[in-house]
């Protein structure tokens, strides 16, 4: 478990340092049957309960002033069935392990995201996604989940199996029960082939249709203040594995995306006047480079500056204009950002809250280094991310409330619905599910 979760005296803080909380005590239960115990006994005590992960979620999703649960012992892998191609992980298993563990079983999930140091029910229940044309979220591999309830009971759920319940808690926000395991689809380990490369901003938006088709993968970085992109297309690939070199792997994606990046940051914060002349630099730090490689050393990449993150998923079809709309917001606001915007894609999938529910979706996410003030960036993101419909991450910085939520999910009602029915008496309520989901 990634002790930046964690702090002195009892305080609980998230990655990145915005989120604190103060619990009435921490729980780290070895057993589910434990779980159940501490969950009953918080009913009992009066106090609300809340998992948290590894506090990945810029968000205050997770914080709470009752009962905290921390997995690091409920991790590892229960059970790989290769008949199904499926495999059942505890709730607190960070992605990297199963990443790792799949890969020396020669399996691997379908898509993931491009950080793997959440826990795999902190990852899902946010709704945490890569990019994809086919392939969805985390959560949409989901084929069932062990979840248990405010009254201490274990329940499972899939598609056959309460399927009202499976329908709504592979992204259930922390708002339906404690979920305990999950089984996810798998399949054959395989090779990807990344093509990075520098693409103009003008390019990539006028191709982007195309370049969404034409890929299994594709995602792109603008560099604010410039005309600038770094674009990724990941396909699958017959072989042979060609990886990056490990000196390579180190200047690229070690000395220039983190060390460098970071001391850019860094002169950043001092000198907020020289950040578009550092953009360029850094928009153009990166050259073209293609490798070969098996899916979690593709997909994912170490991420060692902290940042705040905001991201929107908007319908895939709006995804163009959203961007041109920001872009021009941040040429003429005289705000000066130092981080790239991401933009990535998902196919429409059926779980209720999902990013993605019911829409080809398309997702914009704005940072900011980590202590720099970005409430005037992101607000003026978001107005424009909201007049698209947009719907934010669930682990993002974002201010949205019930009734906006239940104007852009027209799943909301079902819902709270089953919420009213699994959590009546709201033990798993915090601040963050009260303005979200209403009281």
């Amino acid at each position: 478990m990634s002790s930046t979760a964690s702090g002195k005296n009892g305080t609980w803080r998230n990655w990145g340092g915005n989120v604190s909380a103060r619990p009435a005590r921490e729980v780290t239960p070895a057993s589910v049957e434990e779980l159940a115990d501490a969950v009953r006994k918080a009913a009992e005590d009066g106090l609300k309960v809340k998992p948290v992960g590894s506090g990945h979620s810029f968000t205050s999703i997770a914080a709470t002033d009752g009962v905290l649960i921390r997995p690091q012992l409920l991790t590892g892998i229960r059970n790989i069935d290769r008949n199904a191609m499926t495999v059942t992980v505890e709730a607190g298993t960070p992605l990297k392990r199963l990443n790792m563990a799949l890969a020396r079983e020669g399996l691997s999930l379908t898509n993931m995201g491009d950080i793997m140091e959440q826990t795999v029910s902190g990852a899902t229940s946010t709704g945490t996604h890569g990019t994809g044309r086919d392939s969805g979220s985390i959560a949409a591999q989901i084929t069932a989940l062990e979840l248990i309830t405010a009254d201490g009971s274990v329940i499972g759920c899939s598609e056959k199996e309460n399927p009202d319940v499976f329908a709504a808690a592979r992204t259930g926000v922390g708002a339906l029960g404690i979920v305990t395991a999950i089984t996810f689809a798998v399949e054959p380990v395989f090779l990807l082939t990344a093509r990075e490369e520098p693409m103009t901003f003008d390019r990539v938006t006028q191709d982007f249709d195309e370049l969404w088709a034409e890929n299994e993968h594709f995602e792109f970085y603008w560099f604010p203040h410039t005309g600038n992109t770094n674009t990724k297309r990941n396909n699958r690939s017959a072989g042979p594995e060609r990886p990056v070199g490990q000196l390579k792997a180190w200047f690229e994606d070690e000395f220039l995306s983190n060390g460098v990046f970071q001391a850019a940051q860094w002169i950043g914060r001092a000198a907020p006047a020289t950040i578009p002349a550092i953009a360029q630099i850094s928009s153009k730090a990166l050259s073209a480079r293609t490798y070969t490689d098996i899916p979690y050393k593709v997909f994912t990449s170490p991420r060692r500056v902290r940042f705040v993150e905001m991201e929107y998923a908007v319908p895939r079809a709006a995804a163009v204009e959203t961007l041109r709309e920001l872009k021009a917001m941040v040429e003429r606001s005289g705000l000066k950002v130092s981080f790239p915007v991401e933009v990535r894609t998902a196919p429409a999938d059926d779980i209720t809250l999902s990013t993605a529910s019911g829409r080809d979706s398309a997702y914009i996410a704005v940072h900011m280094a980590k202590g720099t003030p970005y409430q005037r960036y992101f607000t003026a993101a978001e107005r424009i991310f909201t007049a698209h419909e947009g719907r934010p991450h669930w682990g993002k910085v974002h201010t949205r409330d019930a009734e906006y939520f239940a104007g852009v999910y027209p799943r909301f009602g079902e819902f709270t619905a089953l919420r009213d029915r699994l959590d009546p008496n709201r033990l798993f309520q915090n601040d963050y599910l009260r303005r979200v989901l209403g009281s």
